[in-house]
Formats: structure tokens, sequence, C-alpha cells
């Protein structure tokens, strides 16, 4: 059984349709990376996934319950987590204090907060802090903290939740080649703990080298879905989005992914 599984998925607001009839199974365990052109429906997609904006049309399996309605706050206590495009945060609180917001509130409901986390709540937050290396700054307040460490911080407060499913949304839009480097060690080390990851980026080196397999995204539909190695060879994939330019440079990177992954 997939982890996850959108049959017919579409999301309209009013005449505008911003994805359109999307079927596409996750497998436990896998990289899925979306790409596509500003537009193409892909944040909406995750949205519609994490409840935020519910679908118009189709269904969404997760384990095989049906979340296609379901409010955000249930679908994350079912293992969905997520990160945005833009670093979300509490601005006057600590690293680690954002992080035990994730791992408090995200993995039950709490009708009756207590005024303490508890220690399965702290362990959980210094384990995710730990996994991504930014255990260091964890009593620095989150709002002085560079970009990088930002983007660390939120994917740690969504794996603080202890997910089934991480949705990453352009986790290394602005950095440095070095920065993408560091955020793909990081991504590396969530898959090695068997969380399956959707991850949307338009830095196609971070795609296809973390990526088991791609989807391309135009106009709210599927255009592409296949092995990374494939996109190279795909003509409406070069004409809508990567152009050949792109394309040519892109071989190169998929040499260095055959290389990592042996």
């Amino acid at each position: 059984m997939p982890l996850l599984s959108c049959r017919g998925v579409g999301k309209s607001f009013g005449a505008l349709t911003a994805v359109h009839d999307l079927t596409f199974d996750v497998e436990p365990g896998e990289v899925l990376g979306i790409g596509g052109p500003n537009g193409a429906g892909k944040t909406t997609l995750f949205e519609v996934i994490s409840g935020l904006n519910p679908a118009t049309a189709g269904s969404i399996l997760l384990d095989g319950t049906d979340i296609t309605r379901m409010a955000p706050e249930s679908i994350c206590h079912a293992g969905i987590a997520r990160t945005f495009q833009l670093n979300a945060g509490f601005e006057t609180m600590t690293a680690r204090e954002n992080v035990l917001v994730g791992a408090y509130f995200g993995r039950r409901n709490r009708a009756m907060p207590s005024l303490r986390a508890g220690r399965e709540t702290e362990r959980a937050a210094d384990e995710a802090m730990a996994m991504l290396g930014i255990s260091e700054g964890a009593d620095r307040i989150t709002g002085q903290l560079p970009v990088l460490d930002r983007k660390l911080l939120m994917m740690a407060s969504a794996l603080a939740t202890r997910p089934k499913l991480l949705l990453m949304d352009e986790p290394v839009g602005g950095l440095t080649a070095r920065e993408v480097d560091r955020v793909m060690q990081a991504v590396r080390a969530i898959k090695a703990t068997g969380v399956t990851i959707i991850l949307i980026e338009h830095v196609m080196r971070f795609l296809v080298q973390l990526s088991d397999r791609v989807l391309i995204m135009h106009h709210g539909e599927k255009i592409f879905e296949g092995e990374p190695s494939r996109l190279v060879e795909d003509r409406t994939v070069i004409d809508v989005y990567l152009g050949q330019g792109a394309s040519d440079r892109l071989k190169s990177f998929m040499g260095a992914r055959e290389a990592i992954h042996g």
C-alpha cells in the first residue's frame, strides 16, 4: 500500500483551476521531487494535502485512510508535517522553544495544555535539533538567526512531530551553493530515519540528486512522472520548463547523482 495516494485531486478557486485531476502515489521511504514553473500549482497541492485548502475534487489517502476532508491539525496528528517557502517561526522565542511547540502540539490534541512540555516532548525536540545539527544554537532568538539556520529550524519543528510524511516547500530557496549542500545533507539524514519526503524545488541540482522519482507540473496538471534521469529526455519538460540549456546542465547533475547512488 502506498503511504500517500492522490486520486483525481483538483482544487479550484471560482473559475480558476489551480490543480486539475492529479493522480500519483508515494511509497514509504521514498523521496518524491516536484518541479514546474511558477504558478504550476505545486504549493496549492501542498495546501490541499495538508488540509489548509481542502480539495474540491478527488481523494487523498494516508496509509489507506481518507484524509481529504480532515482538518489541518488532524492531518498533522495523522502523520503529515510541512515546511513553508517563507521561514515560519515564533520570532521572539528561542530556537528550542520553537521546536518544543512542534513536538508538543504536533502529535496529538491538547485540549488543556500543560505548563510543562514533559520529558517525551523535550526528547523529541532535542533529537530533531541534533539530527539537523542545530543544537548549538538552541538558546538563540529565532528572529536573529540567519536564513539557513531558520530553514533548518523549520525542518526540525516539523520533524519533532515525528511524521510519516514530510512536505518541504522550496527548502533551499535563496541559499548559496554551500548552504544548498548543507540542506541536502539534512534531507539525506531525515530520509535515513525512514521518513517519506515530498519536496518542491526550483534548484534542479537539489531536486534530481535527492529524489527517487520526479513529478513535473504545468498549469495544475502533471506533465511528467518518472526517474530523474528521464527528465533530460522528455521534450515536453524541456519545452515548457527547463529549456535546452538547463537540460544540458542537468545532465551533469545526473552524473553526480549516479556517483552518489552507486
